[in-house]
């Protein structure tokens, strides 16, 4: 037999000014649906507090060698892979530092797989290989799905720090995080496609908690992204244009340096801009935490 649940949340609710968006024109239907997504940054905007005290914990995590691992099913689980996938080629994030754990593994990202999202001791034993100095952040948009549930119910049995990501203010799962996240986003312009506001709102959360992440780390240089992984000519063109633009120096001299630095771009600025060898800025950078910034500050202080 099979089950069904009534779920109770905004984004199930119906949206008052769109219920003749099916006899709209197609200008009319973007206009409701651009209307509508004004609202979202406003919503993530009343979460920051709280989202900063997130980053803290996983700044501090990270550094005593701990981990944020993502825990969704459908959109949510698919938008915390993409997050998780972009700290790599953006930041060089070492590998496994940021997981992305979605219901039904890959074949789900594509396709729905049947009950998944409702298996709680799927998402425990997904959990089952944190421990005390982990993240583990949930996301669910109605704030109930059971795998979500079940991975922070073991991430929490394990001492590793819990976070809900939903658009659900009364979410059932809030018991379960140590830091709630609910963006008020309200009714969806078509009831229950949380793949729109909801999804929108998840996605801006989770951009800004891995970007902030990174860049409290130390992976950044003023606002440019010096730990770029360059995998193709694009990216090769802009990791000289980002030593010019940091340093000042001229092109010839900027692949210069990347050519002594065996092309890693951060001891190449920091060799540039502190006027060091570059054997000088790799220990620099190894003694204070692989930062430009505090580095620079330990070479002309």
């Amino acid at each position: 037999m099979v089950s069904d649940v009534r779920v109770s949340a905004p984004t199930e609710e119906r949206h008052p000014g769109t219920t003749g968006i099916d006899t709209a024109s197609t200008l009319e239907i973007l206009t409701l649906m651009n209307d509508a997504d004004r609202t979202v940054a406003d919503a993530v905007a009343e979460v920051l507090p709280e989202l900063a005290r997130l980053v803290d914990h996983a700044v501090e995590a990270i550094r005593a060698g701990g981990h944020v691992h993502y825990f969704g099913a459908g959109t949510s689980g698919r938008l915390a892979v993409l997050d998780a996938a972009e700290l790599l080629p953006t930041f060089n994030a070492p590998p496994g530092l940021f997981v992305a754990h979605h219901a039904g593994g890959s074949a789900a990202l594509v396709s729905a797989v049947e009950n998944v999202e409702d298996d709680v001791e799927l998402g425990r034993a997904e959990a089952s290989t944190l421990t005390s100095h982990d993240i583990a952040i949930g996301l669910t948009a109605s704030g109930r799905t059971p795998y979500v549930q079940g991975a922070l119910a073991g991430a929490r049995e394990r001492g590793a720090r819990t976070a809900l990501v939903t658009a659900n203010p009364r979410a059932e799962l809030a018991a379960y995080a140590d830091h709630l996240l609910a963006p008020e986003t309200g009714a969806e312009v078509l009831t229950g496609s949380t793949r729109l506001k909801a999804g929108t709102a998840q996605k801006l959360v989770l951009n800004a908690f891995s970007t902030a992440v990174m860049i409290r780390l130390g992976r950044t240089w003023s606002n440019l992204m010096v730990d770029v992984v360059a995998t193709n000519a694009k990216l090769r063109g802009r990791v000289v244009r980002i030593l010019q633009e940091a340093s000042g120096a001229s092109e010839t001299d900027a692949r210069a340096a990347l050519e002594a630095s065996d092309g890693q771009l951060k001891p190449a600025l920091l060799s540039l801009l502190a006027g060091v060898p570059v054997e000088a800025a790799v220990a620099a950078l190894g003694a204070h935490d692989d930062s430009v910034a505090v580095a620079l500050t330990s070479l002309t202080s």
